[in-house]
């Protein structure tokens, strides 16, 4: 029997319930579960498997997306040697971020504190080559993390073959941190890492950001327009004067014409995601992604890429954290597959009407009743 999209999903199936592999997919996705640098709670490690394991609920028809299934979506494997390299890392990392970094000299903390970093550049090297390889076989690559650390490689790998990219960056963080910690490749510093290393980022647009130091704040302020960062404070009060469509389309509009999205799951209302490593109260709704998706199409932009990142099942493996992250991640896809002209679409079952509105009533002035007509004969 052939694939049924309207069926269950098959207990031992890919992504979504599709049988697709990543040869035949048009979009590939890249599982990292690396989170030895967290510095509040860990367990995004686990996110890849939570998010692929709720992702089989997901309905395959979406009304503002259509169907992305049918481009060909494939999850690979975790990297068993990644795991691993993420096990003794986060050794490693936590008698230094139980100690708040290392604040005097300290030779144990200091040697193990270069070790995490050589795992940090091993894990980067990793998913540049993996993204890479991928990306050289033409299809549309997304990273799953893991923290939000975890995208470096890919922001990389597509930089290179897109200069003058554009990072949209939804967050409740602005993860501008120089080395948090001390650790060069701390999900803190992502975005730090991506605008001081990479020269084929052209922009940071931030987007949610609710959450940071007076340091990060003057390194936006003096970045000369490379990094723009709309507060959640700002988007809430757009929000509350019906302007929040038009803050998205002004969003879209000065982003470069390509974009790579980098999605921290925290950039959400933490009721959607409360297993995330660092949630802070505010955020995006859920409709407000697909509303900003949505303005990137229409401003005529490509997304060429993506991740979605913190996503943590917590500590009683509540299946919400990955049903949200999986739901997100079909969004994400959908928006960079109709940005990319695949798929369409699907033709709403209600329209707005055209109709011109009626005159607003008199309340004194009574209506005329027409004389009912005789029982029995015909009205005309």
């Amino acid at each position: 029997m052939g694939f049924d999209p309207n069926a269950a999903a098959p207990p031992d199936s890919g992504i979504f319930g599709l049988p697709t592999a990543p040869d035949d997919a048009r979009v590939v996705l890249v599982p990292v579960p690396w989170d030895a640098t967290t510095s509040y709670r860990a367990g995004t490690a686990r996110g890849p498997d939570a998010i692929l394991e709720a992702s089989k609920q997901v309905d395959l028809f979406d009304i503002e997306t259509g169907k992305p299934y049918e481009a060909g979506l494939a999850m690979l494997d975790a990297e068993a040697d990644v795991a691993a390299w993420n096990r003794t890392a986060r050794a490693l990392a936590l008698p230094i971020l139980e100690a708040g970094g290392i604040t005097t000299p300290d030779a144990d903390l200091e040697g193990k504190l270069a070790r995490v970093n050589q795992f940090g550049e091993r894990v980067n090297q990793r998913v540049y080559e993996t993204v890479g390889r991928w990306l050289d076989k033409g299809k549309i690559v997304g990273v799953v993390g893991g923290d939000h650390a975890t995208p470096y490689g890919a922001i990389q790998a597509l930089s290179e073959r897109h200069p003058g990219l554009g990072v949209l960056h939804i967050d409740a963080h602005a993860d501008l941190r120089r080395a948090y910690e001390g650790f060069e490749w701390s999900h803190a510093s992502i975005m730090e890492n991506v605008t001081r290393r990479l020269d084929g980022v052209g922009k940071l647009v931030q987007v949610g950001i609710r959450d940071f130091c007076e340091e990060e704040f003057t390194r936006i302020r003096q970045s000369k327009g490379r990094i723009v960062t709309h507060f959640d404070a700002e988007l809430a009060d757009a929000r509350r004067r019906g302007a929040l469509d038009k803050r998205f389309a002004d969003i879209a509009r000065a982003l470069p014409q390509k974009v790579y999205v980098s999605f921290d799951i925290d950039g959400l209302d933490p009721v959607l995601c409360p297993g995330t490593g660092t949630p802070v109260p505010g955020g995006l709704a859920f409709h407000d992604v697909s509303a900003l998706l949505r303005a990137v199409l229409a401003a005529g932009k490509r997304i060429v890429g993506f991740d979605l990142n913190e996503v943590s099942p917590g500590d009683d493996d509540d299946e919400w954290n990955g049903n949200v992250g999986a739901r997100v991640l079909y969004k994400l896809i959908g928006w960079t597959l109709l940005s990319q002209g695949i798929g369409r679409p699907p033709e709403r079952l209600v329209t707005p009407s055209k109709r011109r509105p009626s005159a607003p009533r008199n309340p004194r002035r009574k209506r005329a009743v027409a004389p009912r007509a005789p029982a029995g004969r015909p009205k005309r």
